[in-house]
């Protein structure tokens, strides 16, 4: 029996690593000669880094950043062992979790930590980079990265604008001249899920503004800041971005990337399903199992998540697709027409979210060899 172990993490709890560790250790207590193939995986947001390292290997490289407050903190990329591939996560240098919750106003906070990695990635000689955009805690529209690498966006004075959302509402003009001359040398590509356009209703503003310190008076006032910095980029690069799907993705990340640094956005999963080589990888294999995960399955799977391209794909080999969740939400059962044979949760009774979350790796484990067991006694029978 081949079986090919490939899941996303559960946040803050198991590692898409640990998860295929995890699975291998119970299935081999029942089926001691199995064949393992273990991928861990993510959709171009958190582990997009740590995913693409252990895959491809290469290394992670520790620099020192700005935050989004615009204090120093930690954060790291990865490079790829072809030397000219960088990947980098919004997140590790302008992530909400850098954010106490007190002081969380996307007015103020910046992405310029962001535009210091890709800075450090051409330091480095990269031709190309991977970036993964969830998790930010910005609303600037990649303002403070392209300060970071030498853009001036300028107030109708001629002056520098300040950091965040509050600087984008005086912008009047972006003095191209000064930015980083290697931009134009790299190709950049975007693990992007989220297909929000810049500015209204659906835009970064009014969708993601709120779990990013925003209340009910400042969403207005971040939307009309989106809306001028994109008459600003239409001005100055001759770009429409602001009704591009994706535009509005990391707090208008996505219009900054396509509008100043010709970024191609693209479906997360797609992008690491290509770098990993994983149709080549079910091409050459013959698996009679799949093995998928996340924290959370619900109908939000639908759009992209991990478990359900992990079922599109197997369905096209014929191969049924097992899922395990720490939680299973409403709408699941539309999953079942894309590939995913089941879904079980792997909470054995009443607990709490936090006991949930710090016995994870036992729960997981114990749900899986009873899964497995299971499997055990049918092929037993049948034969």
């Amino acid at each position: 029996m081949h079986i090919l172990i490939i899941p996303d993490s559960f946040k803050e709890s198991i590692s898409s690593q640990e998860f295929c560790n995890i699975a291998e250790r119970a299935i081999l207590k029942v089926f001691e000669k199995a064949k393992i193939t273990k991928i861990p995986m993510a959709d171009g947001g958190e582990g997009t880094v740590d995913v693409l390292i252990k895959n491809k290997s290469g290394r992670i490289i520790h620099k020192e950043v700005t935050a989004p407050l615009g204090n120093r903190v930690k954060a790291h990329f990865g490079i790829l062992e072809d030397g000219k591939t960088a990947v980098i996560e919004m997140a590790a240098a302008s992530g909400l979790h850098l954010v106490p919750e007190d002081k969380r106003n996307p007015m103020l906070t910046t992405s310029y930590g962001t535009g210091e990695l890709i800075k450090f990635a051409l330091d480095e000689g990269c031709k190309k980079i991977i970036m993964g955009i969830g998790g930010s805690a910005t609303n600037d529209g990649g303002a403070g990265m392209l300060q970071a690498l030498g853009f001036r966006l300028l107030n109708s004075r001629g002056e520098d604008i300040s950091y965040g959302a509050e600087g984008l509402l005086e912008l009047d003009s972006v003095d191209t001249s000064g930015k980083d001359p290697r931009l134009d040398d790299v190709e950049i590509i975007v693990a992007c899920d989220v297909d929000n356009v810049l500015c209204g209703p659906r835009g970064a503003a009014y969708v993601y503004g709120p779990q990013k310190g925003a209340n009910e008076e400042i969403l207005p006032i971040l939307d009309k800041a989106l809306m001028n910095f994109s008459k600003i980029i239409e001005r100055t690069m001759d770009k429409k971005v602001a009704n591009i799907k994706g535009s509005g993705a990391a707090g208008g990340m996505g219009a900054g990337l396509m509008g100043f640094l010709n970024a191609e956005l693209k479906p997360g999963f797609s992008v690491l399903k290509e770098e990993i080589g994983l149709v080549e990888i079910f091409e050459k294999n013959e698996f009679h199992l799949v093995i998928t995960g996340e924290g959370q399955i619900d109908s939000q799977t639908l759009h992209g998540k991990v478990p359900i391209e992990v079922g599109k794909l197997a369905k096209k080999y014929s191969v049924p697709v097992i899922a395990f969740a720490g939680n299973i939400g409403k709408g699941v059962e539309k999953l079942y027409d894309y590939g995913i044979s089941s879904i079980f949760t792997i909470v054995n009774g009443p607990i709490s979210l936090q006991e949930s979350m710090a016995n994870g790796p036992k729960l997981l484990e114990d749900t899986i060899e009873r899964f497995m067991r299971a499997i055990k006694t049918v092929v037993v029978r049948e034969n």
